[in-house]
């Protein structure tokens, strides 16, 4: 999955937050009764060239009471600073509030790696100004870690692994960033999305790894618990449903994911052999984690 997939889900999912983390500025006057609605890309089909959609989803914050008009955040991922084009965001911000006839719009770009990149955008002659525009420009790869390490807000705690630190504390990071998801969110399927998530901007080596599970023992064993419980129940649930294939894809990752938290990385043969088993298989291999003292004992 893409970084600006990754980035899409997480600001569909906690938009709230994404707006508070992102454009804390503009979100004060965000209070509880504001609703926080996605504007839907396949509505801006009929106006917005193809080129456009692959932006984030814009979102409408929106005061029930009309005390004021509804404001749009468009929030976007930038991997790379190089590919960045203010002029492109300028031009669909433009399109945006044509089409939803608001003058009322705040772009935001979240860049994950450093580079450079206009801010500002003056088009005019050698006497005035007629166009100026500018964004919310939020560098995550600037952003002390240390600093977001107790946040309440789950999206800062999500990208802790995004932010600046030293080699050395990425374990610490990586621990704190999943403490936040396991305390901040109570949905258990979200959980094991965003692990997920956490995972593949931390990047852990496999000693990284064994020093976390060392490091973290209680949390390590709850994460690793829990998705053993939720494997067990994807597939009950899978196969009772009769969706064979889709609860072996996910099951399968799932349980990926539990045999390298506890036995670290997983050899080629192991991953072909949860790749081709089916739920059934993945339930019984599932059973035997947790009492198993060696990867053999579970794949076999």
């Amino acid at each position: 999955m893409s970084h600006d997939q990754n980035f899409k889900n997480l600001i569909l999912d906690y938009p709230r937050e994404a707006i508070a983390f992102f454009a804390a500025s503009e979100a004060v006057g965000l209070d509880p009764s504001v609703r926080i609605l996605p504007v839907r890309q396949e509505q801006l089909k009929e106006r917005l060239g193809e080129r456009f959609r692959e932006l984030d989803v814009p979102l409408l914050a929106e005061w029930p009471d009309g005390r004021r008009a509804a404001l749009l955040f468009v929030l976007e991922e930038e991997t790379e600073p190089r590919r960045f084009s203010i002029h492109r965001l300028a031009h669909y911000c433009l399109d945006l509030a044509e089409l939803l006839s608001t003058d009322r719009i705040v772009p935001v770009v979240i860049f994950l790696h450093p580079g450079s990149f206009a801010t500002r955008l003056r088009l005019g002659g050698d006497l005035q100004t007629y166009l100026d525009f500018q964004y919310l420009a939020y560098p995550l790869f600037q952003t002390p870690a240390s600093e977001y390490y107790d946040s309440p807000n789950l999206v800062a705690r999500l990208n802790l692994p995004n932010m600046a630190y030293a080699p050395a504390d990425r374990v610490e990071v990586y621990a704190h960033a999943v403490r936040g998801l396991l305390t901040l969110e109570p949905d258990p399927e979200r959980q094991i999305k965003y692990l997920d998530f956490i995972d593949i901007y931390a990047h852990l080596d496999e000693n990284e790894q064994v020093i976390y599970r060392q490091r973290y023992a209680r949390e390590a064993d709850t994460m690793s618990g829990f998705a053993e419980r939720f494997i067990q129940q994807g597939v009950q649930q899978g196969v009772q449903q009769g969706v064979q294939q889709g609860v072996q894809q996910g099951e399968a990752r799932l349980l990926r994911r539990l045999l390298a938290s506890r036995f670290g990385e997983l050899p080629e043969e192991t991953l072909r052999a949860i790749e081709g088993a089916d739920p059934d298989t993945l339930l019984q291999w599932s059973d035997r984690v947790l009492t198993a003292r060696t990867l053999e004992d579970v794949v076999h």
